[in-house]
């Protein structure tokens, strides 16, 4: 089989998980869209978090141009990305239970606000605590995860429950459990994850359905320009001049 038809079957698999979502999901995200657009307007704070390589679409909405300025990245040393020495060091500390809740308590995340919390499998002790704690400091809650982990794998945490358990929304990205796309005689393991590219699709899609919700309230939604088009600094000058006091990752 040639390099190309595999590239063009990881193509259609996406393609097809996209498909799945936005027929499957689009009420949920409509919901969660409307969460971010109350905070927004109530003139609370919007938060995303995501540990290893769910860490990546969490970022992807953060200090982006085209999308909401009042979206801030909540970090857990360590866990945010492959950057950490060595990167299975992140993987460990997803299953250390008693850091999310030592995180949030630093943070300035308060009851009203919002926080998406991107999971894949949703099974690890990070993300469910994050969701629990998150909750009862009153702060609404999407999760963005796999619900066939739930389904067919079991919870890594103490409490036997998976972040899908403690949301007050979730958004099923629809991937499979070991997220890999292909198999091909000749190779063992499975391979090609869609999971980054359906998840990140989602958060835009929420994003985009918050901007419009706002608008249609009369409110013009706190976007950002890209800094590469003439006016675009300028621009977001002015929207973190006047939103300041609920933008932290500029400090």
């Amino acid at each position: 089989m040639s390099e190309s038809k595999l590239a063009g079957q990881f193509f259609d698999a996406a393609i097809g998980l996209l498909q799945r979502v936005r027929d499957e999901e689009g009420e949920r995200i409509a919901e969660a869209a409307t969460a971010v657009a109350d905070a927004v307007a109530a003139g609370n704070r919007l938060f995303a978090f995501g540990a290893g390589h769910s860490s990546l679409p969490a970022q992807d909405v953060v200090y982006r141009a085209g999308g909401l300025a009042l979206m801030n990245f909540l970090a857990v040393p360590g866990t945010a990305g492959v950057d950490v020495m060595p990167a299975t060091l992140g993987s460990a500390l997803e299953r250390v239970g008693g850091l999310a809740g030592a995180v949030l308590d630093s943070s300035p995340a308060t009851a009203g606000d919002v926080l998406v919390i991107v999971s894949l499998s949703g099974r690890n002790a990070l993300p469910v605590e994050m969701a629990v704690n998150a909750r009862a400091l009153g702060l609404t809650v999407i999760g963005v995860t796999s619900v066939a982990y739930a389904r067919e794998t079991r919870s890594l945490h103490v409490s036997g429950t998976f972040l899908k358990d403690h949301c007050d929304i979730v958004l099923d990205s629809k991937i499979g459990v070991g997220d890999a796309e292909l198999t091909l005689d000749g190779i063992a393991a499975p391979f090609a994850p869609a999971s980054t590219v359906v998840t990140s699709a989602i958060m835009q899609a929420v994003m985009a359905a918050a901007a419009g919700e706002l608008a249609g309230r009369g409110i013009e939604p706190p976007l950002l320009r890209s800094g590469n088009v003439d006016g675009g600094h300028d621009w977001n000058g002015r929207v973190m001049q006047e939103y300041g006091d609920r933008i932290f990752y500029r400090h």
